[in-house]
């Protein structure tokens, strides 16, 4: 795998469709692959919580979500050129799998929430294949384990929330006979319009952060985080 490393947190360096053929043979070689999503947030969190820092470099795919992680790169000469958000990557791994023929399951969200992005996806994607939905309010966690295997899902998405989405795949990843497993966080509430995503112009110049921002003012203590995690990654970069 090709990574850099800021702050101690490996961030994967590969392109959007590098990811999805390196995925496509994971599932042809019935191999197990576990994403991580990574933003300045969730790195400059890690510095306090070494768990943490353990868990998302344990993934196999350290994706760039975070315009921060980009410019950091660029800052420091890496070779990350762009980001690969979390919800574009499902998206892009929801296609694939339709031509594929692959099998899904979606995982969390509030009730509902799950079960209106599994209908939007076959709205919007022909011949997927949506093999099972279940909210993130189980109490049961056999009963759900059963469920996914049963159903044959070759690809997992778990929206739990950051980072309990993380923990309970790396807890239960053994468990399952997926091949994909990927934590979406809020991916289910904006597939099904309950949250909407920036002008495609302002997520591709990397500033759709400005646009939830106005459309939620409670954000400011996290983007308050950015300016830090650059500092921070300009005086040590390891």
């Amino acid at each position: 795998m090709k990574n850099e490393k800021y702050l101690g947190v490996e961030v994967s360096t590969y392109s959007m469709d590098e990811i999805l053929l390196k995925l496509d043979n994971v599932i042809l070689e019935n191999k197990k692959t576990f994403i991580v999503a990574i933003n300045p947030e969730k790195i400059m969190k890690a510095q306090d919580d070494n768990s943490l820092l353990e868990l998302i470099n344990s993934a196999d795919l350290k994706i760039p979500d975070g315009s921060g992680v980009v410019l950091a790169s660029r800052l420091s000469n890496g070779n990350i050129k762009s980001r690969v958000t979390g919800i574009d990557l499902m998206k892009n791994i929801c296609i694939g799998a339709s031509k594929k023929k692959y099998k899904i399951f979606l995982l969390g969200a509030k009730p509902e929430v799950a079960r209106r992005a599994s209908e939007k996806l076959k709205e919007e994607i022909n011949d997927i294949q949506i093999v099972g939905v279940q909210d993130g309010y189980f109490k049961d966690e056999e009963k759900v384990i059963n469920e996914i295997n049963d159903s044959g899902a070759n690809i997992l998405f778990v929206a739990l929330g950051s980072p309990m989405q993380e923990k309970w795949i790396t807890k239960n990843m053994d468990r399952l006979n997926c091949n994909i497993f990927m934590g979406v966080g809020g991916s289910f509430d904006v597939i099904c319009g309950d949250i909407n995503r920036a002008p495609v112009w302002m997520q591709k110049c990397g500033s759709e952060w400005v646009y939830r921002l106005i459309k939620e003012p409670r954000r400011i203590s996290r983007v308050k985080v950015l300016p830090m995690f650059i500092l921070k990654t300009l005086s040590r970069r390891d």
